[in-house]
């Protein structure tokens, strides 16, 4: 089983992420070359910029995994959004415009403002699970409301969310407190699965073969592997197997022992 990519923007010409069908090929090369076998498109959604709705994502998507097929690119692309927190979120599940991770309806790659977390996020999660369905929070690492207190992430976990870090932000392209935070998140077990956020070929790239390598040093070749079980459980609709999770406050750092 090759990675697999939960959050990419590598649909042509529908957000910020890819302007055409050729710059979506040229990324598809990319991901494949680092080991790439199955990616979950994720335009943005309802962020107060763009909307991309179900049918038509669903009908893009389709045409651009028409094109890889065509131009022979190894690549399977299922059809997904990143859906923003939003009052009018209920709303739009009512009316059938959302795309879940999963084709049953489990997982929802749910993003929450950059700036904070809105006093309404539990109700909406509360409402959300009520109807069946687990927040997957997209990149944590880079809100600012969790970069405050990261204890505020175990709440939600405990609450049933799931989390989905970002490759780059653990490799330190958005520098050093968030690749830090990525750390103690994966050190408390809050981090279920990495993903590229991939928009471009320069600061939002894939870079996940990198993410995972560093990964292994950091929790062991099992680890590792048990983040990209997750992210095929989640596009399955299966159950995610729940660590043992902590307080980042309570991950006590490794001393050194230096040998003299």
């Amino acid at each position: 089983m090759g990675l697999i990519d939960l959050h990419c923007h590598i649909l042509p010409g529908v957000d910020d992420g890819s302007k055409d069908m050729e710059m979506s090929l040229e990324m598809a090369r990319v991901a494949v070359k680092q080991g790439i076998s199955h990616i979950l498109v994720t335009p943005h959604h309802m962020d107060g910029m763009y909307l991309n709705h179900k049918q038509d994502v669903i009908a893009k998507t389709d045409a651009f995994q028409a094109a890889l097929d065509a131009t022979e690119i190894p690549l399977t692309v299922f059809p997904g959004q990143e859906v923003h927190l939003t009052g009018e979120l209920l709303k739009a599940l009512d009316a059938d415009d959302i795309l879940f991770m999963d084709e049953g309806g489990r997982y929802l790659l749910l993003e929450l403002p950059h700036s904070g977390i809105p006093e309404y996020t539990e109700d909406m999660i509360f409402e959300l699970q009520a109807r069946g369905i687990t927040p997957v929070i997209a990149h944590p690492e880079r809100n600012h409301g969790f970069q405050k207190d990261p204890d505020r992430l175990y709440d939600f976990v405990e609450m049933g969310c799931l989390t989905q870090l970002t490759s780059s932000s653990y490799l330190g392209i958005f520098g050093d407190s968030v690749k830090n935070l990525t750390a103690k998140i994966i050190n408390a077990n809050l981090g279920f699965a990495f993903s590229s956020d991939a928009h471009n070929f320069e600061g939002r790239r894939f870079l996940m073969d990198a993410a995972f390598d560093k990964l292994v040093d950091q929790v062991g070749e099992q680890g590792a592997q048990t983040f990209n079980e997750n992210a095929k459980a989640i596009v399955n609709g299966d159950d995610v197997v729940m660590p043992e999770v902590k307080r980042i406050s309570a991950v006590k750092k490794k001393r050194r022992f230096w040998l003299f």
